[in-house]
């Protein structure tokens, strides 16, 4: 997936052929783009959340509040570094709704 929003416009575009509303322009497209890819990033954080549930922290240093307060902002920058490279097609399609809901009947 391309980062420039001409890109993902004419994407879309050739994916579902809906006619965008006039209004619709470089700085809407690229907030569109951005929070279909924040919203991917939570959807990620929390699938992957599971796999480190199960892991044990044992010996002097390991443990405590501090340690699951990290442990949770950690999972949350690797949804968020998943989705900046491209995650699961998750974002793509959310844009692709978003501009659909935009149309100009």
């Amino acid at each position: 997936m391309t980062d420039s929003p001409a890109s993902l416009r004419s994407a879309v575009d050739a994916a579902s052929k809906p006619m965008l509303p006039r209004i619709v322009n470089t700085r809407d497209l690229a907030r569109v783009k951005q929070a279909a890819e924040e919203y991917e990033a939570v959807f990620i954080s929390q699938m992957i959340q599971p796999m480190f549930d199960g892991i044990k922290t044992d010996g002097i240093f390991g443990g405590g509040q501090a340690e699951s307060i990290y442990r949770t902002m950690m999972v949350s920058e690797y949804g968020k570094a998943m989705a900046k490279r491209g995650g699961i097609g998750l974002a793509h399609s959310l844009a692709q709704g978003i501009l659909k809901t935009q149309e100009v009947p």
